[in-house]
């Protein structure tokens, strides 16, 4: 994703969903959408181009969705961490540092853009940002680094998801154990992670 701005809205009705998204696209000449259901019966619209046209977007998404709108947000100039943490598969590698620190919000909207302030805040790797699917719809990115630096990290994250209403946890772990590193690097899902352990014996 190398257009400069993007935005999401979410939904809590997938009908009115793809008929937003549908207003979303013709209203202005955005470089692209994808849009699509998430947990718990939810319905993700993101558009990207560049910022008037992503601008213009936004505002019928929220005008067409009305109520439905659970939230949404703009990023004018999105981290490429953060497109990365989304779409990539990361070894457990990429979670050593002095610290880890972990941001949990109950919209997808609201983790993207808790993890953008938060890696554009502070010196932090961002090797996972999780989103609603085996969820139950919230989401939660993953600092790493020296404890100084996410903690600014989380500082940063903290203050752009309260006013939201959506942020539900945050922790600092200092010297996280290995084996706690190897299941993030993997995958936070419970049942999941049980099926591969007895694969594995």
């Amino acid at each position: 994703m190398s257009d400069p701005a993007i935005a999401i809205v979410e939904f809590d009705s997938i009908a009115t969903g793809i008929f937003t998204g549908d207003a979303m696209v013709k209203s202005s000449p955005i470089g692209s959408i994808y849009a699509g259901t998430v947990h718990p019966g939810r319905y993700l619209v993101l558009v990207s181009g560049d910022t008037a046209s992503v601008e213009v977007a936004l505002e019928t998404g929220r005008d067409a969705g009305g109520r439905s709108v659970i939230d949404s947000i703009f990023l004018p100039a999105i981290h490429d961490d953060v497109v990365a943490a989304i779409v990539s598969l990361v070894d457990a590698a990429a979670f050593d540092g002095d610290a880890t620190g972990i941001v949990e919000t109950a919209t997808v909207a609201s983790v993207v853009e808790a993890a953008d302030a938060g890696v554009k805040a502070a010196a932090v790797s961002l090797p996972a940002v999780r989103l609603a699917d085996g969820l139950g719809g919230k989401g939660y990115a993953v600092f790493t680094g020296p404890i100084a630096e996410v903690e600014a990290a989380l500082e940063a994250a903290v203050e752009r998801a309260t006013p939201t209403g959506q942020l539900i946890r945050h922790v600092v772990i200092a010297q996280i154990h290995a084996e706690m590193r190897e299941n993030l690097a993997a995958d936070l899902r419970f049942n999941q992670r049980l099926a591969q352990h007895g694969e594995d014996d």
